[in-house]
């Protein structure tokens, strides 16, 4: 049940990140009429959204042949490094596609929306190491 519950959220990380990311490439576009929002949310979103959950198993399963991730010895750096960079994305882009007035205030110089979804992004990591791979540390310290 772990199991499906953790490519399910996955697959949903993935599927935020490729809605919102090409929603914000049509906005940004000539075509930008294409993500006209219904109540705060762009339809043009929705469609890709339910559009990526169907490839996002897809995308999940070439980026594990793409960086080897079963002839590896140590897997757990590369799905950490993964996992994380799903949580980034999928805030990165969020943020971008219905939160766009939170891009302007700067820490610095970086937009402050990149910090605090890089903060989430490792907090959200670790505890999402913590449900789905805990019996795999009792196993090692067992051992």
């Amino acid at each position: 049940m772990k199991l499906y519950i953790n490519m399910w959220l996955q697959n949903l990380g993935i599927a935020c990140s490729i809605a919102s990311l090409f929603t914000l490439f049509f906005r940004l576009s000539d075509f930008a009429w294409i993500t006209k929002s219904v109540y705060h949310i762009p339809v043009f979103f929705v469609l890709l959204f339910l559009l990526s959950l169907v490839i996002a198993e897809d995308v999940r399963k070439v980026f594990k042949k793409l960086f080897w991730y079963e002839k590896r010895k140590v897997q757990r750096p590369i799905w950490q490094v993964g996992i994380g960079f799903i949580f980034f994305l999928a805030q990165i882009g969020t943020v971008m596609v219905f939160y766009s007035e939170l891009t302007h205030p700067q820490l610095g110089g970086m937009p402050l929306f990149l910090v605090f979804a890089f903060m989430n992004a490792f907090i959200l990591t670790v505890i999402y190491e913590e449900i789905f791979y805990r019996q795999e540390k009792i196993n090692e310290a067992n051992e």
